[in-house]
């Protein structure tokens, strides 16, 4: 079963397949697990119930999907061994110790955690269980730390040499961990994640807005979720250009892939908002451009010369159609996240954030998009490194094992039908679980309190938003 494709086409497309199923639960995870550390804070803070209901919905959301993303990341290692065993060969001395690092300081100290951070509030207390919730949104932290480091350094080798038979062998651990697209990677992997967050909780948050705007818990996610896409969006976008301008230093036939540019431009590249790629002529058809603003983006000059994959042996050109529109794909969410993050901010100083329906369907609309850019953004990074796996040392077709096409194919017909039912069902009841009002069964326990005992009754929900304290915190 090889569908026409060569084995390294097909173990390419098995690692794509599986890796983007595993990258959706942790872009999630880490940005809910600081979001629950966050609501558990401001419980401990305020004593506000309406914090620990909030808690409460979403770490069930959590596990769910912290248990798909481990179950997912195991079996996509087992490739290193199936398909690329010839990688592993090669790299494993530095790549091994990365991943290694990543199960000894992140994955023990979020499993060691997870079982306080989730069951153990009433049986070890409200500092320790604190404790535990830190411990394991600092552990998806660090998780994300070694894994971005490990990729980066396919990405920018440094810190190695290389012995007789061609294995990478570790000579400086600093150079390694900290190679030069490491930092701008990091950032921009750990604020993306915040991102996919904020714009799936504001998402549910909008939906029961529509159903009921007076629910305080839906309110209260759906302004945090606001200011997050508000405050933390510009800056992705600052990042992501410096990560470009790292990315034009270390890797500048991928730039030239993903800005479509087949020809250099000597005297100002321009910017290539939209065209169609066309591979077998080495030109990009039907593009709308403006005149030398690429040039002044990316080198802050308009005038200043940008190569375009023309300056580079064939054989080193990266692919350019999937790189190209993935790369457009990823900005345009980008700048509609900036968008909606700005309507929230003059809907606030409206005063109506909670009472317009016509920001939160959009809010709903924005809520998957979080989970596409980041996808999108991991094919423009990865296919633009082709047609290397250590970028300008060790090609992917000298990564592979010696395996057969049909062989592949058959393992990957068996990976898409395995995960649509497995994961397909994970995700189908994490949508019920979205859909479940923010009020929990324990609701009637929580209002046990001065204002319950004494017979008050909260007041009616008003349009404005609502005040902590008072007689509307319960």
């Amino acid at each position: 079963m090889d569908f026409g494709m060569t084995a390294e086409m097909l173990a390419r497309i098995q690692f794509a397949f599986t890796v983007s199923f595993h990258f959706i639960f942790p872009a999630f995870s880490i940005g809910t697990a600081s979001y629950l550390m966050v609501l558990n804070g401001l419980w401990l803070w305020k004593r506000d119930p309406a914090y620990l209901r909030l808690f409460e919905y979403w770490k069930t959301i959590f596990a769910v999907t912290f248990g798909m993303g481990v179950v997912s990341g195991i079996v996509m290692s087992y490739q290193f061994g199936t398909n690329w065993s010839v990688f592993s060969d090669r790299a494993g001395a530095v790549i091994g110790p990365l991943m290694g690092y990543e199960v000894l300081t992140a994955f023990f100290l979020e499993a060691g955690f997870l079982g306080i951070a989730l069951f153990g509030r009433k049986r070890v207390g409200d500092a320790l269980h604190m404790v535990a919730v830190a411990a394991v949104a600092i552990g998806t932290l660090i998780s994300a730390t070694w894994i971005t480091s490990a990729n980066s350094w396919m990405h920018t080798p440094a810190g190695y040499s290389v012995d007789e038979i061609g294995r990478f062998i570790p000579e400086d651990w600093w150079a390694i961990i900290f190679n030069p697209s490491f930092p701008y990677r990091l950032t921009h992997t750990v604020l993306a994640a915040f991102l996919t967050t904020a714009f799936a909780v504001g998402a549910v948050g909008a939906w029961h807005l529509l159903q009921d705007k007076s629910n305080r818990q839906a309110r209260i996610m759906f302004s945090m979720a606001m200011w997050m896409a508000a405050i933390v969006t510009p800056i992705q976008i600052l990042v992501g250009d410096q990560h470009g301008l790292n990315t034009l230093e270390h890797q500048p036939a991928k730039i030239a892939a993903m800005e479509g540019h087949y020809e250099s431009h000597p005297d100002g590249a321009p910017l290539v908002l939209f065209g169609v790629p066309n591979e077998a002529e080495q030109r990009l058809d039907y593009a709308v451009e403006i005149p030398k603003l690429g040039s002044l983006i990316l080198m802050h000059d308009p005038n200043a010369p940008l190569d375009g994959l023309d300056a580079f042996p064939e054989d080193e050109r990266p692919p350019v159609v999937i790189p190209f529109y993935a790369f457009r794909i990823m900005v345009g969410i980008g700048f509609a996240m900036l968008g909606l993050g700005l309507w929230s901010l003059w809907a606030r100083w409206r005063g109506n954030i909670y009472s317009n329906p016509w920001l939160h369907r959009a809010a709903i609309v924005m809520g998957p998009s979080g989970f596409v850019a980041v996808l999108a953004g991991w094919y423009t990074t990865e296919v633009g490194r082709q047609p290397y796996t250590v970028y300008g040392l060790m090609r992917t077709a000298e990564s592979l094992s010696p395996v057969e096409a049909p062989a592949v194919g058959a393992s990957l017909v068996a990976f898409v039908v395995v995960y649509f039912l497995v994961f397909g069902a994970g995700v189908f009841y994490l949508f019920r679980l979205f859909r479940r009002p923010p009020i929990l069964e324990e609701d009637h326990e929580l209002d046990k309190g001065p204002h319950r005992a004494a017979g008050i009754t909260p007041g009616p929900a008003q349009e404005e938003p609502i005040r902590e304290g008072g007689s509307h915190a319960v």
